[in-house]
């Protein structure tokens, strides 16, 4: 692949990563709840991106896109996961945490709860359906799977970069203001409820 063709995917990839969302929202609830959490849930995060991209490599994404059961099926247990997600962040906030280390499998937790996140998200696989098609030369050296893959890993990558900053930067900014970080917490809870919500009026009016 030439790299004209995968700093201008990088620029459009980054672009989209950089508006809040659901990803976001775990990032922080991550941050909030101590620094050591913050890279297993953006490891979770980044890996679920790669399994979509993987999903469209694979057909995948084009299957789902073309028929309207399976889209829905995604979509509903998506936003049912994402609800379920933001019902248990109001519920118990995450509190900012000063210790320096977590349980082993707390952070492993975190990392399937990123993955399943980012993963269960329809409207990433639809849009990187969408866009990694506009990136891909069918004439280049490379077989098209392995440029998706390529255009998958530089998506990821900035998943993984803005992510950290995001949940790393919550946890320093909101350290000394425990009501803010209490605020940001119940904000991240309902913009995922509000994401799952959007999502199952879309089914509804489907």
């Amino acid at each position: 692949m030439s790299f004209a063709a995968l700093t201008a995917f990088w620029a459009v990839s980054l672009l989209l990563v950089l508006t809040p969302g659901a990803d976001w929202a775990y990032a922080i609830s991550a941050g909030l709840r101590g620094r050591r959490l913050v890279l297993p849930a953006v490891i979770g995060l980044a890996c679920g991106a790669l399994l979509a991209t993987l999903a469209v490599a694979a057909g995948v994404g084009a299957l789902v896109a073309q028929s309207p059961a399976l889209l829905t099926a995604l979509t509903a247990t998506g936003a049912l996961y994402l609800a379920w997600m933001g019902i248990g962040l109001w519920r118990s906030p995450a509190a900012i945490s000063h210790t320096s280390d977590a349980q082993p499998q707390a952070r492993w937790r975190w990392t399937v709860k990123g993955a399943s996140v980012s993963g269960l998200n329809p409207k990433q696989l639809l849009l990187l359906l969408a866009l990694l098609p506009q990136f891909v030369r069918p004439d280049d050296s490379w077989p098209v799977s392995a440029q998706i893959m390529a255009l998958g890993a530089v998506h990821a990558a900035s998943c993984a970069v803005v992510y950290f900053g995001v949940g790393w930067g919550s946890q320093r900014v909101l350290r000394t203001r425990p009501s803010a970080a209490l605020l940001v917490s119940r904000i991240s809870g309902a913009l995922m409820l509000g994401i799952a919500t959007l999502l199952l009026v879309e089914i509804a009016l489907h």
